[in-house]
């Protein structure tokens, strides 16, 4: 056999082996655009005595809309997409040049655990392979798509990566086999169960939850060109918004995004507090909104919070806040939990964003709610409330005489008249200049939008 005809053969062979995966990469990509790397690679796995084609993971970069991306995909029909050192130093392989090249990445993972039969030495494959994912964040954006199951240590990078989407009935992610984790907890548990999108409500780790990648394709794109364009021309700049005016909101307040820019991240968990990336006036944004009646802090909503401004921070996005707090929430488990480290980590992580921050109180910014949110001090560029929002140290006549209820010189009769509705209004906040402006809700957008033009860098 003269060599192109080995060549070919050998690259059916390999095609054969990685069929499903490559559809579902092809299925994110531009056509056509996908360049594999490494694809020559095999070991063989002496436990089973079966070749690893291409180490049973596909590698390689690819354009998505005519943007560049490096690839990373578990090839699930090559010995159950187990990890082995080998298939680890090819990942890394593929990591390391997209760092070289400031070039997101994507990964598509579908695995049951580590190959048996390897010892320590995938466990220091792992390792390495972790750590370098981990020091990519910050410098590009890591996508993960849960293509199936994801066990075992390589579930970290649900973790690590900025945006992770689950398919529906399809992606199960857990740190330990749903077998070992039935077994302990002494129930059948089936695999949605313990892995699934709805088993991950106090995980944080569900970005998206999608039907198809015809669906991820679409997000990832959306979200790269918020992130690769943070200015473009715009109709929308002087846009009233009628409707505020009426009812000011969580759902009226999305209005403020430019037609079809918003994306909502982490939908999934702690959905009182709303996170979105899109655009206001042509420019690029991160927002956050609170969506109930004065939602109440608890360590995992505040550690939402938290990863979503980190995320601003580290690709320099205009951080919105649109606020309806309340302090702490006031119960026993809240108090038992690890809230008050996750604020601390929160206020140290939101003084580190050097793009624009602005606050916008259009409903309550009570207690901590206002010094976390609203408060000048807290390092706000501009600070704006709506006319009818409630500004207060107490939300209530009531709440202030709880608070007081031991202190023998409060005076009740004072304190009913310094917390009655009609004093909590913004225009105390503002006599002191911490509010920059008190403002007609419909007109909220304008006054972001010059806001951000002038805070630009």
């Amino acid at each position: 056999m003269d060599k192109i005809s080995l060549l070919k053969a050998r690259k059916q062979q390999l095609m054969e082996a990685g069929k499903k995966v490559r559809d579902d990469i092809n299925s994110l990509i531009d056509e056509k655009s996908f360049v594999e790397l490494s694809c020559f690679s095999f070991s063989k796995n002496e436990f089973y005595g079966e070749v690893a084609e291409g180490e049973g993971v596909v590698t390689g970069f690819c354009t998505i809309d005519g943007y560049p991306f490096y690839i990373v995909a578990q090839n699930f029909e090559v010995l159950s997409g187990s990890v082995s050192k080998a298939n680890c130093a090819k990942i890394e392989k593929c990591i390391d040049q997209a760092e070289k090249s400031s070039t997101p990445v994507i990964w598509l993972l579908s695995s049951l655990g580590v190959q048996i039969g390897e010892g320590v030495e995938v466990l220091e494959g792992l390792a390495t392979l972790i750590l370098r994912a981990s020091r990519l964040k910050g410098s590009v954006p890591q996508y993960l798509v849960v293509n199936g199951d994801v066990y075992g240590q390589i579930s970290i990078l649900a973790g690590i990566c900025d945006f992770t989407y689950f398919i529906d009935k399809k992606s199960a992610v857990a740190a330990n086999s749903p077998l070992v984790i039935s077994a302990v907890s002494g129930k059948n548990l089936s695999k949605t169960d313990i892995g699934g999108i709805k088993a991950h409500k106090n995980s944080n780790i569900v970005s998206f939850s999608v039907e198809n990648f015809s669906q991820i394709k679409e997000s990832i794109s959306k979200i790269n060109e918020l992130l690769n364009v943070p200015v473009v021309d715009s109709d929308e700049m002087n846009t009233v918004l009628p409707v505020l005016d009426i009812k000011s909101d969580a759902e009226n307040i999305l209005d403020v995004f430019d037609k079809d820019s918003a994306v909502e991240i982490g939908a999934a968990y702690s959905s009182e507090v709303k996170c979105y990336l899109g655009r206001i006036g042509g420019i690029s944004v991160a927002a956050v909104i609170f969506s109930a009646n004065g939602v109440e802090l608890t360590a995992l909503n505040v550690r939402k919070l938290r990863d979503f401004a980190e995320f601003a921070g580290f690709y320099g996005l205009p951080y919105i806040t649109f606020v309806n707090t309340l302090g702490i929430k006031a119960d026993m488990p809240t108090n038992d939990s690890i809230v008050l480290r996750e604020i601390a980590e929160y206020v140290s992580v939101f003084d580190c964003i050097d793009a624009a921050k602005i606050s916008v109180v259009f409903g309550k910014a009570i207690g901590l709610g206002y010094t976390l949110f609203a408060a000048k001090s807290m390092g706000y560029d501009y600070c704006y409330a709506f006319a009818d929002a409630k500004i207060a140290l107490f939300d209530s006549v009531q709440g202030a005489e709880i608070e007081y209820a031991n202190d023998k010189k409060a005076d009740k009769a004072k304190l009913a008249k310094k917390y009655a509705d009609e004093n909590s209004d913004p225009v105390n906040a503002a006599k002191g200049g911490y509010i920059d402006n008190i403002i007609q809700p419909s007109l909220v957008k304008q006054y972001l939008t010059a806001s951000l033009q002038m805070l630009l860098k």
